[in-house]
This record gives structure tokens, C-alpha cells and sequence, in this order.
């Protein structure tokens, strides 16, 4: 199944499409009932429900960031909670202004978990999603990145721009990436209502010292970043996507977002290509250490320069695998899943 961001004329269209695994055939449509925005999704089956995320309209993005188009509802705030057995919506949950943007998506491992997260990019917040009593599900904001009072950028004040979120394997830990300041960062969830940081490292960005970016007000830092080299190249973009490896141990970033956005913020990423590096991780107590050891550089590619984007291992990985528990059954009457379930054993 892969999820869509627009139609043929590039009209937003939130919807999902579904492909034989083997064949590759197309099956048809997963649902018949379109959000006004689409981009990620995750779902757990054993709670019978699917929740996607919402960018923006593909004729707003494919020409850059614009700050009118935000104004003029280009981009999208909801989450859309859909009937996994049904493919129906059933619940659409406005983050409001603050949510703009919602990109990438994750409910905790467990898979009897009710809950989850999701980051929200232009402003640089993340909100945990949860289900009530009554089965119906809500948002709460539980971080939120201050923006910088900033000379020299597109805007007066430089939000985050969180792009991309993870969650490790046991729950432990949430990362994000803000792409506009150039930080990633490590929260303890053991309390999902209540994130604590324990680990934060700057890897290039928009902010670093002798760029054409000032910074004159900052309630997070008291001087701006130093600039980064790795095997004496110096990091020209910001830490975009991430994954984690199974054991938690290594992150994985690359700082590619999207080609025209990459041309706008990053023009020096998008004419010699973009790099993957790896931070070393305190599964311990927390904290976060660059491997100066570590650089993949995609504009030495045969066919480069390239843009690399997404990160997966091909066993399965933080960011797409979804578990099922022990004792999970799963019965069709009618091309229409009914889920039973009892407590796992073990995850």
C-alpha cells in the first residue's frame, strides 16, 4: 500500500493504493473515502485502526516553500483516523496552527499501543495522538522547538522545521530532526505525556557561525553553532531523515528533504549532493556523538551528483516495522478483517 499527496493535475488527494506484493500488479484503491491532504501513515491492526498524516498541496511544494501558500491553506493540519477492517474515516483531528505540516507518523512498537506521535514541520512541534475512552481519538502538543529570532533568512524568525521523527525498537526513545536549525534530538518518552531531552547535536544547518544567517535573539542557545566537518568536508546541508538501528545504538541521517526545497535552503546540497552520517547513540542515560569516522557521499555517485532521502534496512527497521501481538488472529468475512486478540506473551 503507498499513500498519495495528489492526483494527475496536482490537486492535494489524500489516499491510499494498493499493489500485489509479488506481481506488483495494481489491486485498486484502499479506501474510497479521501482525506483533503494525504503523506504518512502507520496503522495497528490489532486496535483495527490507521492514522495518516498531511502535507501539503502538490502544486504549492513542487515550487518551493512559499509562505503565502501556508496563509491560503495549502498545507494541511489534520490527522485522519481511519477503520483498518473497513477502510473507512471515521475521525479527522485538527492540530490547528500549530500543526501545520504534520509529516511523519509513528505509534509506539507495541503493538497494543493506543498511541503514538507525530512531528509537525513548519513549526517545529510534536504531538502525542491517543485514544479516549470512548474510542475516538485526540492530540495533545508535548514539544515544541522555539523559533529564532534571526537577519538574513527568508523569515524574521527561523522555525525548526521538523522533518522527520523515529521512535526506537523498545519505546524508549524518540528522535527528531529540525531542518532549518540543524539539530537532532533525543527525548526519553518513558512518560509519552512528558518528553524529557537528553541528547541534542548540531550537524550544519542554517544557523552555523560564519554563514549569511545572524541570529539575534535565541531562548534555546547562547551562540550560534560551530560549523561541521567529517574527513575534512565540511557538512554543507542539515540533518533531514533518520533511522535507527535495531539495537538503538546508531543513528542515521541524510540531509536531503526535496529537490526544490533542497535548491532554496541548501543550494550547495542540491549542486554537489548530499552526504549520510552516523551518530553514535547513549542508550543509557541519553546523549548523542558524531562517528568522524563515518561518510557516505552521494555526490561521488557514478550518475551524481545525488539526493539521498530515506534510510531502511531491508530485515525491517525502526520507521516501518509494525508488530503484531502474540495471539493475534485475524478472520475475513466478506473481504472485511474482524481482529481478536490476547495479550502478548512477548513483543
Amino acid at each position: 500500500m503507498i499513500s498519495t499527496m495528489g492526483d494527475a493535475q496536482g490537486k492535494a488527494k489524500g489516499s491510499f493504493i494498493t499493489f500485489d506484493s509479488v506481481t506488483f500488479e495494481h489491486t485498486g484503491p484502499w479506501t474510497r473515502m479521501d482525506s483533503e491532504f494525504g503523506y504518512d501513515y502507520w496503522y495497528q491492526p490489532a486496535r483495527d485502526v490507521l492514522i495518516s498524516s498531511e502535507w501539503g498541496c502538490p502544486t504549492a511544494y513542487f515550487k518551493g516553500f512559499n509562505p503565502k501558500d501556508v496563509e491560503s491553506g495549502k498545507y494541511g493540519t489534520h490527522l485522519n483516523v481511519y477503520s483498518w477492517s473497513d477502510q473507512r474515516l471515521l475521525q479527522r483531528i485538527d492540530l490547528g496552527i500549530e500543526g501545520i505540516m504534520p509529516l511523519e507518523i509513528r505509534f509506539l512498537h507495541n503493538p497494543l499501543a493506543t498511541q503514538g506521535f507525530v512531528g509537525c514541520a513548519l513549526y517545529a512541534n510534536v504531538f502525542r495522538f491517543y485514544q479516549k475512552d470512548d474510542g475516538s481519538y485526540a492530540a495533545e502538543k508535548v514539544i515544541s522547538i522555539p523559533p529564532k529570532k534571526v537577519e538574513g533568512w527568508t523569515l524574521s524568525e527561523m522555525p525548526g522545521v521538523m522533518t522527520d521523527i523515529l521512535i526506537s525498537l523498545d519505546d524508549r526513545f524518540l528522535y527528531f530532526s529540525n531542518w532549518a536549525h540543524g539539530d537532532v534530538r533525543q527525548y526519553d518518552i518513558s512518560d509519552p505525556e512528558h518528553p524529557k531531552m537528553v541528547g541534542q547535536i548540531f550537524l550544519g544547518g542554517s544557523i552555523v557561525k560564519g554563514g549569511p544567517v545572524k541570529v539575534i535573539h535565541d531562548t534555546e542557545l547562547t551562540e550560534q553553532p560551530d560549523p561541521v566537518y567529517v574527513k575534512g568536508k565540511m557538512l554543507e546541508g542539515s540533518p533531514q531523515m533518520i533511522q535507527l538501528s535495531l539495537d538503538g545504538k546508531r543513528l542515521y541521517v541524510t540531509d536531503s528533504l526535496f529537490s526544490p526545497w533542497d535548491k532554496q535552503f541548501y543550494p550547495m546540497v542540491a549542486k554537489n549532493g548530499s552526504v549520510m552520517l552516523q551518530i553514535d547513540v547513549n542508550t543509557e542515560t541519553g546523549g548523542l556523538t558524531l562517528n568522524h569516522n563515518f561518510l557516505v557521499d552521494f555526490g561521488k555517485e557514478p550518475d551524481g551528483p545525488a539526493l539521498a532521502h530515506e534510510i531502511r534496512y531491508p530485515g525491517g527497521d525502526c520507521s516501518s516495522d509494525i508488530w503484531l501481538p502474540v495471539g493475534y488472529t485475524e478472520c475475513h468475512h466478506n473481504n472485511q478483517a474482524k481482529n481478536e486478540v490476547t495479550p502478548p506473551a512477548k513483543i
